[in-house]
């Protein structure tokens, strides 16, 4: 069971909560903040992808080669 403590409010019973008139609309600030940040993940992205075609196929170390050749067999 749980009490919840409920304190009268002194303020005007207009406050929202924090909804106003402006709540939910953003600013333009914030759209251009967007478009520099996906800007910016488009670069990273490609930067990237041209570094992994970059890597080798494989990190293993190459294989000997055998040493009985075909060459060899033949003497």
């Amino acid at each position: 069971m749980a009490l919840v403590a409920v304190q009268p409010s002194n303020t005007n019973d207009t406050d929202k909560g924090g909804q106003g008139e402006d709540f939910g609309k953003s600013s333009p600030v914030g759209l251009v903040l967007l478009i520099v940040f996906f800007i910016a993940v488009f670069f990273l992205v490609k930067s990237m992808n041209k570094h992994i075609k970059g890597l080798p196929a494989s990190f293993d170390e190459p294989a000997e080669p055998a040493k009985d050749t075909a060459a060899e067999k033949k003497d």
